[in-house]
């Protein structure tokens, strides 16, 4: 892990600043909004700006690497991601705010396509599960170090916007300093859409669900906490904690969803979903240490879900059909990370703020209605899956980004097709069996 870490220390250090400006951001802007009054339909449609923007960033990480190259594509985007951050001082109109973060998320998906392409790329086939391992590892820490860094300063003043450009500014140091080779250039792969609608539908569902409360939370959850009387210090660490829960969860999961039918597993985590959402519904003025524990709880499930429903697709499709299904997961997580948002801030707003967390239980309801282990025909059951346990994406890309990205070049050239991402060795690499 040493010599890992000493290799690939650039990328993994510009990917935990990115991640540490990404999380610092989604909630400072949450926490102004809320400030002014009327926060959530338009936090929740900032959110939901980003996650389109990541999405549609997909197309655009390919136009420009294939142009200009690795580096001068990433240090493109993370210098137009700095512009974008301070921006948000010139004017406070909402609908220049919207733009700014569709802006954000179109040239974050460009940096996460850099960054993940060139680790996959330089990493011999024994050492990928570590190389990315360790790089999610980065990545979730930076996420909660963005929230905990909201404690060094308590007011809601442009030291947090200024913060996060400095994170961006310094991303680039790194990858402008490393000494690693530039990876191939990524190509393009066909999609057959209905033929993964007809295949995986439980799968496709569960990602859409999931994306819907990862997009709630990292868009509302901020505001749920300030309207229960947490200060700006308490919200970070509230936040950091459903982070920090979320990344320990996979660790249990890899091992339970290599023994336990996947269908079966997805249905009991949204029920005790279901359960420990409940209560944060019905409790108006929760105790910090309430909020806590109950957030801990709904962060370790919360985070579940997303892996368990790219491997039950992975144990359905063919080899050869593996590239376009990460690409199709990619987005249907995408399209849930955008409409969630949406739909949890209107009800915030109507019927107050616990009702972000009915939402989540409607959510966890709905796939303990259209998931279960009796709807698995087991028809197009493949031994070979090689996507056991992947971890929930950083918002919308991870490493599973890599799959599309890298295994797409590998497909188009046969000869390089070692390239492909097993993810099971990331399970391997963090332990798990």
């Amino acid at each position: 892990m040493l010599g890992l870490t000493k290799a690939f220390g650039a990328l993994y250090l510009s990917s935990l600043l990115m991640q540490l400006g990404s999380t610092l951001l989604m909630t400072y802007l949450a926490l102004r909004l809320n400030a002014g009054g009327g926060a959530e339909t338009w936090s929740g449609a900032l959110m939901a700006a980003n996650a389109l923007g990541m999405v549609l960033g997909g197309k655009v990480g390919h136009y420009l690497i294939e142009r200009v190259g690795h580096i001068r594509s990433y240090v493109t985007c993370a210098g137009g991601i700095a512009a974008a951050v301070l921006a948000h001082e010139f004017s406070s109109a909402l609908p220049f705010w919207l733009l700014l973060r569709a802006l954000v998320g179109v040239a974050m998906m460009c940096q996460f396509m850099v960054l993940e392409s060139w680790l996959n790329d330089q990493a011999r086939t024994e050492q990928r599960g570590s190389v990315l391992a360790l790089y999610m590892v980065a990545s979730y820490v930076g996420m909660m170090l963005g929230q905990l860094a909201l404690s060094l300063n308590g007011d809601l003043g442009i030291h947090a916007l200024l913060g996060v450009a400095i994170a961006f500014a310094l991303s680039l140091v790194p990858v402008a300093l490393t000494r690693c080779p530039h990876p191939t250039p990524i190509l393009a792969a066909p999609v057959d859409v209905k033929l993964f609608l007809r295949r995986i539908p439980q799968s496709l569902v569960t990602l859409v669900v999931s994306g819907m409360m990862t997009g709630g939370f990292y868009g509302l959850a901020s505001i749920y906490a300030s309207q229960q009387g947490l200060d700006t210090v308490e919200i970070g660490q509230f936040m950091a904690l459903v982070i920090g829960a979320g990344l320990l969860a996979q660790l249990p999961l890899g091992w339970l969803s290599d023994r336990l039918p996947r269908a079966s597993l997805i249905r009991a985590v949204a029920v005790l979903l279901m359960l420990v959402t409940l209560p944060l519904g019905f409790c108006q003025s929760p105790s910090f240490n309430t909020l806590m524990l109950f957030g801990a709880g709904i962060g370790f499930l919360q985070f579940c879900l997303y892996p368990l429903g790219v491997a039950l697709a992975n144990d359905n499709i063919e080899p050869q059909l593996r590239v376009s299904l990460a690409s199709v997961l990619l987005v249907a997580f995408g399209v849930g990370a955008g409409i969630g948002p949406l739909l949890a801030g209107s009800l915030m707003e109507h019927f107050g703020a616990s009702s972000l967390y009915f939402f989540f239980a409607a959510c966890a309801a709905l796939l303990v209605v259209f998931v279960g282990q009796g709807k698995v025909t087991g028809e197009h059951l493949q031994e070979d899956a090689p996507l056991h346990h992947p971890s929930t994406p950083n918002g919308l890309a991870s490493s599973s980004l890599v799959a599309v990205v890298e295994s797409v070049g590998a497909n188009a050239q046969s000869s390089q097709c070692d390239r492909v991402i097993n993810e099971t060795e990331i399970a391997t690499a963090l332990n798990c069996p």
